[in-house]
């Protein structure tokens, strides 16, 4: 699932080991030779997974770097599929959600938007890759603002891999009890708790996972979550078949108990007034509350930048033109995925769509069997996620507070514990997953997609002037960044105070 973090992370296994050879290219080397890694460290072959620095620490002089040539073995469709990988994520599941809230036509205008952004946003990662010379995300702020431009890009990513891991916990706590239920009934027993759940997984199964020290073999998790994801989509769109609105909130078995529960109300009543016409009408244009959510639920949906550099190193015969044609083929893949996926789950369900759409099934179907396997794929990839979104996470603050020490079981074992207890209490206490889309995707996605990308461009490439099209055009680039993010967050944050407000006074009545 994306997992932006995932996807860098995974790519870092896949490392190509073949022979450098002199020439022109755009991978670079430090002026002693050593070569520049995917994760900024002085990696060979024999290297422990865990002691790659995901926060390099390299002395970066002032001179431009050397290149040194290193054939890529990634072709373009391949790439295509990595990047689809990285794209892809928990965010599709609260897109109907945004709809919900924005319209048909508005949602359409803000997803178009936010895809042409993310791309614009990938042409200034390229070509300032190729200007400053580093292929890593985090030199690069290094490069352009000193430590400060490091801490701003490695405490973005961190933020980001975080969001992510929380929404994939919130799945778990959304999904499983009713996989349970599916089973042994509703009995409310404390085994179908979404807390107890959410904390016996992450203690039997992805904490074991996650004090591993290379976690090499979840390989393949990636690609497995974005088959789990498309398998979801192809069910999104056979349930609009099924399921004609109004919806009274019954669990129905098939469609057929449906229709004829339909038939048989209007055949009772054909001149009485359908109040439920306005509900099950699509609305293009909504205006409310929850509308604020819609910009950060696409741009935590979009967000991939830290792993474009990555995949950018492992392209065959790369060069940033082509390399951008990735880019758009991958976004107008994941652009068309997204859209169908929001609008298919907005118009079953209208109004009453909740923020993970997945869950809003259950309360029409309790005992369907497509579903149950949906959900169990998707908890089986987004339980195998969670330790690789989690093993950058520690690398970055193992990095920060004790680079030059030596591994330490004891260290790496606190650091885990601590991570993961973190998110658990986030996921606990945080009301909804929409709570964790919306911060994450108006802070950190909002940082990696908008911000950096431009601030770095405009201070790394040299050979154009502030007056250039090209510089002008990253100006606004920022300054429409930093308005969009601070102006969603400080709605977010008085939607969170109007919320509390309101509960307070509803529980003293």
């Amino acid at each position: 699932m994306k997992q932006l973090a995932t996807k860098t992370e995974m790519s870092r296994f896949n490392i190509s080991q073949g022979e450098d050879s002199s020439g022109s290219s755009n991978e670079f080397s430090y002026p002693d030779g050593q070569k520049v890694p995917i994760d900024g460290s002085s990696y060979t072959a024999n290297d422990d997974a865990e002691n790659q620095n995901f926060l390099p620490d390299n002395n970066l002089g002032k001179k431009k770097y050397e290149t040194e040539y290193h054939q890529g073995n990634a072709s373009f469709g391949m790439s295509v599929f990595n990047l689809g990988n990285a794209i892809m994520g928990s965010g599709i599941l609260g897109l109907s959600y945004a709809m919900a809230n924005t319209g048909i036509a508005l949602f359409v205008i803000l997803l178009v938007a936010v895809a042409i952004f993310s791309l614009y946003s990938v042409h200034l990662l390229l070509k300032t890759a190729n200007e400053g010379g580093s292929l890593v995300y985090e030199q690069l702020g290094y490069k352009a603002f000193g430590m400060p431009g490091k801490l701003a890009a490695s405490c973005s990513i961190t933020m980001q891999n975080i969001g992510a891991m929380s929404s994939y916990l919130y799945i778990v706590k959304y999904e499983l009890p009713l996989v349970i239920q599916s089973f042994v009934g509703n009995n409310g027993e404390w085994y179908q708790n979404g807390d107890y759940l959410v904390i016996i997984v992450s203690t039997l199964i992805i904490l074991p996972l996650s004090l591993l020290r290379n976690l090499g073999y979840l390989g393949y998790t990636s690609g497995f979550s974005l088959l789990c994801m498309v398998f979801f989509l192809i069910v999104v769109m056979y349930k609009k078949t099924q399921l004609t609105c109004p919806l009274h909130g019954f669990d129905v078995e098939n469609a057929t108990v449906t229709a004829m529960l339909n038939s048989t109300l209007a055949l009772i009543n054909e001149s009485a007034v359908d109040y439920s016409e306005d509900i099950c009408t699509p609305k293009y244009f909504v205006f409310n509350s929850q509308t604020v959510y819609a910009v950060p639920i696409l741009t935590f949906a979009f967000v991939c930048h830290p792993a474009i550099l990555p995949m950018y190193e492992e392209l065959k015969d790369r060069s940033r033109k082509k390399m951008q044609g990735v880019a758009n083929v991958s976004f107008l893949a994941m652009f068309i995925m997204y859209l169908l996926a929001a609008l298919f789950g907005y118009l079953t369900f209208n109004v009453n769509v909740e923020p993970e759409l997945l869950h809003t099934y259950s309360k029409v179907y309790k005992n369907d069997l497509i579903l149950l396997i949906v959900r169990l794929a998707v908890l089986t990839a987004v339980t195998l996620t969670v330790p690789v979104v989690l093993f950058p996470i520690r690398t970055s603050v193992n990095q920060l507070l004790c680079a030059s020490k030596e591994f330490s079981w004891i260290r790496h074992i606190i650091i885990t514990v601590v991570l993961l207890a973190c998110t658990n209490l986030l996921v606990i206490f945080v009301p909804t997953i929409k709570d964790i889309f919306g911060f994450i995707g108006a802070s950190a996605a909002a940082m990696l997609i908008f911000i950096l990308p431009s601030a770095f461009y405009i201070k790394l490439v040299k050979k154009e002037s502030m007056k250039s099209v090209q510089k002008i055009g990253a100006t606004i680039f920022l300054i429409c960044g930093i308005m969009v993010m601070f102006s969603t967050l400080t709605l977010i944050i008085l939607d969170w105070t109007s919320t509390s407000k309101t509960s307070d006074t509803n529980g003293k009545h």
